[in-house]
């Protein structure tokens, strides 16, 4: 475990302490739960409006009209280009297959 000396204005202090009482916890016990929550929930999914899910489907769209009109290493060029990003840890391979095969139906 690490320590950590914070200063807090007194009334988030006081706000704090009200909580963790609510919740029947110590003051750090609740802290390091709400900072924990804080921290996970920037990789949770994330709720887009309903224009950027126009605006990512007719990229979409496009990307693949570009790819039927392209060869094979024009297609290998495209792909090249596109963001790279690793599967969730929690993300199982029998979920990935199932996404997979949904979408190869769709197409």
């Amino acid at each position: 475990m690490s320590r950590l000396t914070l200063r807090l204005p007194e009334t988030l202090h006081q706000q704090l302490a009200h909580l963790a009482d609510r919740e029947g916890v110590s003051l750090n016990q609740y802290i390091v739960y709400a900072l924990t929550r804080q921290a996970t929930s920037s990789d949770q999914v994330q709720v887009k409006s309903e224009a950027e899910v126009l605006q990512q489907q007719e990229a979409f769209q496009q990307l693949k009209q570009r790819l039927r009109q392209s060869s094979r290493v024009e297609v290998e060029a495209i792909l090249a280009q596109r963001e790279r990003v690793e599967p969730e840890a929690d993300l199982q391979p029998d979920v990935v297959a199932r996404l997979q095969k949904r979408l190869q139906k769709r197409a």
